[in-house]
C-alpha cells in the first residue's frame, strides 16, 4: 500500500509554462527532440534482433557499448513533451519507437530487447556466475544494467504519460527476462555484479510493481540493495568520498520509491541521510556536486575546482530525489535546494541558442561552459538533459489535502482540476521581486495556499490579497500558509526583496561565491576563446575581505541582475551577471578574498604556484586522469578484471591486483623530445606492489625524479626513446604487475615536451 504523502506533484499536463527563460529552454529542447531521428537511435536494437537497421546509428556513446541508453532517455523526453504540450508528433514518435521495440523483442523471442553489443551474451555469463567488473563495465560491456534502466524508464513514461499500453507489455516482458537472469545469483554474486554502475534498476522495478500490482517486481527491485554503499548510509556513515557520484544517486531514488510502497523506514531514513549529506556537505554553490564525476571528502571544495566540476546528470538525479523528499514532508528546505539547483545548474547547462548541453558545468576560476555536440556525442548528460528541459513544470506546484503549494516562482498557469481552480502565476522572477497569483474558479473553494518563503530572503516578504496587506508571521525557510475561502478573481501579490550575499566554501572562508537572492552571479572575464585566458590572474582576486558587499558592488544601470565591482578587483574589476546567462564566455563564480595587506603577503606564493601550474599545462601534450570514466574512455583505457578505481586526498586513481595490468593511449609529438610523467602518492601504499611501465610493449628503464606536489603526491619522469616515437601520433603506456605482485595507485599520466618541462625547475626530494 502506498504511503500517505504530505504533498503530491501535479501532472505535467496540468502546468503550462508561460513566457520566460524556462519556456525558452523547453522550446529549444523541443526543436532538438524533433531533429533527432528515431530510426538512428533504434539501429542497434534492430541489428541485434537480426533485423536490418532502417538508418545508420548515431556516433559518440551510441557507437560504443553503451548504445541504447539515449533511446530510453529520448522515449522519456518525448513522453514528457507530449504530456506537457499535447503535440501529436511526440505521441507519434513514442508509438513508433514502442512498436519497433515490440518487433525487436518478439524477434528475440524470450523477452529480451536492447541495443547493447553482446548484451544477451554478457547477461547469460552473469547468470552462470561468471561476473567480472573493472569498475565501469560488466564482463566487458559498458554498464549494461545502466542502459537497461534507461529503457525501462522510457517504456514506463511512454505508458504513464502517453497511455501507450503496449509499452507496459514490452516492459513487463523485459523485466521477466531480467528476473530470470538474476534468479540464480546469490547475495554475494549480486554484490559483485553491483560493483558496476546499474543506474536506478530498483526505481523502475518498483514503478513496474506500482503499474502492475505484481509483487515479484518489488521483490526484484529490493535485490538491488548494494551493501557496499547502502549499509554505511543506513548507519548514517558518509561513505561517499571516492565514489562515483552518479552511480550512487539513482540507488537512493530507488530506495525512495521502495519506501513509498513498503513503508520501510530504513529506506526512507537512508535516502534522507544521503540527501542531507550531498546537499549540505558535498554540493557546490550552484547546487551541483562531484569533481571529475566523484564525490570528495565532506566539506572539501577548495582543491576541487576545475573544468570537471558538477556533472549535470548528478543534479538531474538529485532533483528527482528532492521531489520524493518534499512529497513526504512538504518542507521548504527541499524546495529551496530545488530552486538553487534548477536556476544555477539545470537552466545554466543548456546553450539557449544551439540547445547543446553540458556534461560537466565548470566552476573553474576562469573557466567556461563546454557544450556537447547534439548529434555526435550522446553522453549521459545529453540524455538526462533531454528530460530536464522537458519537465520544468514538474515541481512548480504541489497539492496536499486541501492545500496548494507554490514551490517555485516561474511564469506559468496551473489547472487544479480536482478543485476546479486555475492559478495564473505572473512573474519575471528572478529578474523582478514581484510574484502575482490570480485565482479563477466557478465557485468558492476553501483551501490553504502555501507560498514558499525562501531561506535566502533575509529582508522579509510582503503579501497582499486583493490589495490588502496581510501579516506574515513565518520565517525564511518556511511556507506562508493562507487558509481561506477563495473566490473567482482573487489576486495575491507577493514581494520578495533580494539582496547580495557571500557564500564561503566550507573549507576556505576566504574563497566565496556571490549571490543575489537565489541567483548565483558569475564574473564575466571575456570570450570563452579569449587568448589571454591562460594568463596569470586572468580571474582576479578581490581585495574586499571584511568589507560589506554593497560597498564594493553596484548595480549596472539598464541591466537586470548585473553588478560591477568597484576598486577591489586585482588586477582588474569585472561585471557580474547570472551564471545561468553565461554562454560562450569565460567566467568565475568563486572568488579569493583578501585584505590589501593580506594580499601583499600572499601574492608572492600565490604567483609562484599559479605560474608553475600554468607552465606545466603549457608543456603538456596530453593528460589522462585514471579513475574517471570519460577521461579513461577518451584515452582508450584497457585492463584486466583485477583493476580498481578509488580516491585519495580528493584525487582519483586506478590500481590493479596481483599480476594485473592496464593501459592508456596518449598523444605525442615525435618531432620533439617527449617525457612521460606519472603521478603517485607517498601516502601508505597497498602492500606487495611491483610492476613494469612499458611503452608500446617495451619496458621503460630510464627514470628521473619529478616535482613534488601538495597532499603527498609526487611525480616520476620517464624520458621516451626517440625511436619509439618516430612517425607516431600516440603511444600506449602499459602498467604490468609482476607475477603475484600488484600495481600501485596511479593518479595521473602526462606526456610533456621535455625541454619545456625542465624549465619548471622543480625537483622532488625523493622518488
Amino acid at each position: 500500500m502506498r504511503i500517505k504523502q504530505a504533498a503530491q506533484a501535479f501532472a505535467l499536463g496540468e502546468v503550462k509554462l508561460l513566457e520566460g527563460p524556462f519556456k525558452h529552454a523547453m522550446e529549444t529542447n523541443r526543436r532538438y527532440l524533433l531533429e533527432l531521428e528515431p530510426d538512428r537511435l533504434l539501429a542497434r536494437f534492430r541489428e541485434y534482433a537480426g533485423l536490418e537497421p532502417r538508418a545508420p546509428q548515431y556516433g559518440g556513446w551510441e557507437a560504443e557499448s553503451l548504445s541504447g541508453h539515449t533511446l530510453g532517455h529520448y522515449l522519456s523526453a518525448c513522453s514528457m513533451m507530449y504530456s506537457s504540450l499535447a503535440e501529436a508528433e511526440f505521441k507519434e514518435r513514442v508509438d513508433y519507437i514502442t512498436d519497433e521495440l515490440e518487433l525487436c523483442q518478439n524477434k528475440h523471442g524470450d523477452g529480451y530487447v536492447s541495443g547493447i553489443p553482446r548484451g544477451k551474451e554478457v547477461f547469460h555469463e552473469v547468470a552462470s556466475g561468471n561476473i567480472q567488473s573493472k569498475g565501469f563495465d560488466l564482463n566487458g560491456a559498458w554498464a549494461p544494467l545502466y542502459t537497461l534502466h534507461k529503457l525501462f524508464a522510457g517504456l514506463r513514461d511512454a505508458y504513464r504519460l502517453t497511455g501507450n499500453e503496449k509499452a507496459l507489455v514490452v516492459e513487463r516482458k523485459l523485466a521477466d527476462w531480467v528476473e530470470g537472469i538474476l534468479a540464480p545469483l546469490s547475495t554475494e554474486q549480486m554484490e559483485e555484479m553491483m560493483i558496476c554502475e546499474y543506474g536506478g534498476m530498483n526505481e523502475v522495478l518498483a514503478d513496474l510493481y506500482a503499474d502492475t500490482n505484481e509483487y515479484k517486481y518489488l521483490t526484484l527491485a529490493e535485490k538491488f540493495w548494494h551493501k557496499l554503499v547502502l549499509d554505511p548510509l543506513a548507519e548514517h556513515v558518509d561513505c561517499l568520498p571516492g565514489k562515483h557520484a552518479n552511480t550512487q544517486i539513482p540507488k537512493l531514488i530507488g530506495l525512495a520509491k521502495e519506501y513509498e510502497w513498503t513503508s520501510d523506514e530504513k529506506r526512507r531514513d537512508t535516502a534522507e541521510f544521503f540527501w542531507n549529506s550531498v546537499v549540505h556537505h558535498h554540493s557546490y554553490a550552484n547546487g551541483g556536486n562531484s569533481f571529475g564525476e566523484y564525490f570528495g571528502d565532506a566539506d572539501s571544495f577548495n582543491d576541487r575546482l576545475g573544468p570537471q566540476t558538477t556533472e549535470t546528470c548528478n543534479t538531474y538525479n538529485m532533483l528527482k530525489l528532492t521531489k520524493h523528499l518534499f512529497e513526504w514532508k512538504a518542507s521548504a528546505a527541499e524546495a529551496d535546494y530545488y530552486e538553487r539547483a534548477l536556476f544555477n545548474h539545470i537552466l545554466a547547462s543548456q546553450h539557449p541558442e544551439s540547445g547543446g548541453m553540458t556534461y560537466f558545468l565548470s566552476l573553474a576560476m576562469g573557466g567556461h561552459k563546454i557544450f556537447d555536440d547534439k548529434f555526435d556525442d550522446f553522453t549521459c548528460c545529453i540524455g538526462t538533459g533531454m528530460e530536464s528541459q522537458a519537465s520544468y513544470g514538474s515541481a512548480i506546484y504541489f497539492k496536499g489535502e486541501d492545500q496548494l503549494f507554490v514551490n517555485q516562482f516561474i511564469h506559468s498557469e496551473l489547472a487544479w482540476t480536482e478543485k476546479g481552480v486555475t492559478l495564473l502565476q505572473e512573474t519575471e522572477y528572478p529578474l523582478d521581486d514581484v510574484i502575482g497569483l490570480k485565482l479563477s474558479c466557478a465557485k468558492p473553494v476553501q483551501f490553504s495556499l502555501n507560498i514558499r518563503y525562501p531561506g535566502w530572503a533575509e529582508q522579509g516578504v510582503s503579501v497582499e490579497i486583493n490589495g490588502e496587506p496581510i501579516a506574515v508571521d513565518q520565517s525564511p525557510g518556511s511556507f506562508i500558509a493562507i487558509n481561506r475561502l477563495w473566490i473567482d478573481g482573487d489576486l495575491i501579490r507577493v514581494v520578495i526583496p533580494k539582496s547580495l550575499r557571500l557564500e564561503a566554501m566550507a573549507d576556505n572562508a576566504d574563497r566565496a561565491a556571490i549571490f543575489y537572492g537565489p541567483v548565483l552571479l558569475a564574473g564575466d572575464l571575456g570570450s570563452h576563446d579569449d587568448p589571454h585566458a591562460s594568463e596569470y590572474l586572468y580571474a582576479p582576486v578581490l581585495l574586499a575581505k571584511e568589507k560589506p558587499l554593497d560597498t564594493w558592488l553596484e548595480a549596472v544601470p539598464g541591466k537586470s541582475l548585473a553588478f560591477q565591482s568597484k576598486l577591489v578587483g586585482y588586477p582588474r574589476n569585472v561585471e557580474l551577471a547570472p551564471f545561468y546567462q553565461m554562454v560562450d564566455r569565460s567566467y568565475t563564480v568563486y572568488w579569493d578574498l583578501f585584505t590589501p595587506d593580506g594580499w601583499a603577503i600572499a601574492e608572492a606564493d600565490y604567483r609562484k604556484v599559479m605560474e608553475k601550474m600554468q607552465r606545466l599545462e603549457q608543456c603538456t601534450i596530453d593528460y589522462a586522469q585514471p579513475g574517471e570514466m570519460q577521461p579513461e574512455r577518451d584515452h582508450d583505457f584497457k585492463g584486466d578484471s583485477s583493476t580498481r578505481v578509488g580516491m585519495l586526498n580528493r584525487r582519483p586513481f586506478r590500481m590493479a591486483g596481483q599480476g594485473g595490468w592496464f593501459s592508456f593511449d596518449l598523444k605525442v609529438k615525435p618531432e620533439n623530445e617527449m617525457m612521460l610523467v606519472v603521478t603517485y602518492t607517498s601516502a601508505q601504499e597497498m602492500p606487495n606492489c611491483e610492476f613494469d611501465v612499458c611503452l608500446n610493449g617495451e619496458l621503460l628503464t630510464e627514470v628521473e625524479e619529478g616535482f613534488t606536489e601538495e597532499d603527498k603526491f609526487y611525480n616520476v619522469n620517464f624520458p621516451l626513446p626517440a625511436a619509439a616515437l618516430a612517425g607516431a601520433e600516440k603511444v600506449t603506456v602499459t602498467f604490468q604487475g609482476k607475477e603475484g605482485k600488484r600495481i600501485r595507485r596511479v593518479f595521473g599520466l602526462r606526456i610533456v615536451d621535455r625541454e619545456q618541462y625542465k624549465q619548471l625547475g622543480v625537483q622532488s626530494d625523493s622518488i
